[in-house]
């Protein structure tokens, strides 16, 4: 750098093509009200060059040039052609403006390895990013965007593509070209279907295409091992391919949720690592007694299907904290339950339950307890073991009177009884109210 003529830049000696290019940007920025006049770029001093400036306005530099600029949520409806003479940039954060395109010239920041770009109005990506292979990820979410250039799969080095909540109606086959991508988001676009080539992108581990049209997931999902979080909710899926069951690496989350599944693979049962799943809002009928494999579940989500029965293998998810269950067809619960001892949350509200296990009072953990608009008509005494239970929702049931254990729950902050046919209140409401449980009645 010695060898080119400097410039001082709110303090910092650098290039003058750089000093150039940062007074273009300063001009546009104080144009739009978001520099004064004769402010300049704040300069930072940070540990990590590559993490995100919390500064809106900013660019650092290092060995006298800048390697980052961000210029996040500033309006701006265009970026200066001289851009391009930040020769040594190597993140650059444009999230939040209203950009339609970027230069051309952006392929000539030959060192470039970040580019955030989310929520702005780009209908297009420019071919020149094919230039750029230092390249290792692209974010832009929330956009406009039709289509992926054929030239970003010509990036060796990517490894993070989101482009999320796009119009995107077609993916390149030739993305499988990108062998190092570990980090693909392709949610709430336009697309019908996938191509065959993108299951050979082995070493993805978070994939989300969400949000789309999707009717059927191909067989080859299954070479996809390194995967520990899959995203398909959203789709019109009917059907899940029992190679979904080769994905054991699956260890945080399993979205399912918003298709039209009736029922599970049994193949299921060897993900048993993972530890959320969500199959919201499908029309399930049943699960499968091999549903009991999934030990290291924390949260499950069933909630808006038709379930009229549990397998009493439910009862081996002995990590499971959170169960919802909600607005199916459940007519009564497995005495299992009562083997969640870590279980601190239990939705089954909008069921059909005409009773609770008695094991119901072992979840001695539990602090949510929602049985609201079920056919209730007495409660099990061992409700009263439930001593960590700050709420309990018992609206809309066919409750005569209450059990007495209710008032050793000495942590209850909110009863609600409204919409049952208690014949009298008991005396001991008064107490628990002294306590400072909110009741309604």
């Amino acid at each position: 750098m010695s060898n080119k003529p400097t410039q001082s830049y709110n303090s910092v000696a650098l290039p003058i093509t750089e000093v150039y290019a940062l007074k273009d940007v300063e001009r546009l920025l104080q144009d739009n009200g978001y520099l004064n006049a004769g402010e300049a770029i704040t300069l930072l001093y940070v540990k990590d060059k590559f993490a995100r400036s919390e500064h809106n306005i900013s660019f650092y530099v290092e060995n006298n040039t800048v390697i980052a600029l961000s210029v996040r949520d500033c309006a701006l409806a265009a970026l200066p052609a001289s851009l391009d003479q930040l020769t040594h940039l190597q993140l650059l954060d444009v999230t939040d403006n209203q950009l339609s395109s970027f230069p051309e010239s952006l392929g000539n920041l030959l060192q470039l390895k970040k580019i955030y770009a989310d929520g702005n109005q780009f209908t297009s990506l420019p071919a020149s990013l094919g230039n750029l292979l230092q390249l290792e990820e692209i974010h832009a979410d929330r956009n406009q965007l039709t289509a992926i250039p054929e030239s970003i799969c010509q990036l060796p080095n990517l490894k993070v593509l989101h482009l999320y909540g796009n119009k995107l109606v077609a993916v390149p086959a030739s993305l499988c070209q990108l062998t190092h991508l570990s980090d693909v988001s392709l949610g709430k676009n336009q697309l019908i279907a996938l191509p065959a080539s993108i299951w050979q992108l082995t070493n993805l581990q978070i994939l989300n295409i969400a949000e789309n049209r999707l009717p059927a997931l191909s067989a080859d999902i299954g070479n996809l091992i390194h995967l520990h979080t899959l995203d398909v909710g959203h789709n019109a899926l009917t059907s899940l391919p029992e190679s979904l069951g080769k994905l054991t690496q699956l260890t945080f989350f399993l979205y399912l949720s918003n298709n039209q599944l009736t029922s599970l693979p049994t193949s299921l049962a060897h993900l048993s690592s993972l530890k959320y799943l969500n199959i919201t809002d499908n029309q399930l009928t049943a699960l499968p007694d091999i549903f009991g494999n999934l030990t290291n579940l924390i949260e499950l989500r069933l909630y808006n299907n038709q379930l009229t029965a549990l397998p009493e293998s439910l009862g081996k998810l002995t990590n499971l904290q959170e169960l919802h269950l909600k607005n199916n067809h459940l007519v009564s619960l497995p005495a299992s339950l009562g083997s969640l001892t870590h279980l601190k949350e239990l939705h089954v509200s909008d069921n059909r339950l005409t009773a609770l296990p008695e094991s119901l009072g072992n979840l001695t953990h539990l602090t949510h307890l929602d049985l609201r608009n079920n056919r209730l008509s007495s409660l099990p005494t061992s409700l009263g073991n439930l001593t960590h239970l700050t709420h309990l929702d018992l609206r809309a049931n066919k409750l005569v009177t209450l059990p007495a254990c209710i008032a050793d729950l000495n942590n209850l902050e909110k009863l609600d009884l409204r919409w049952n046919k208690l014949s009298s209140l008991p005396a001991w409401l008064h107490q628990l109210e002294q306590r400072g449980c909110t009741i309604f009645t």
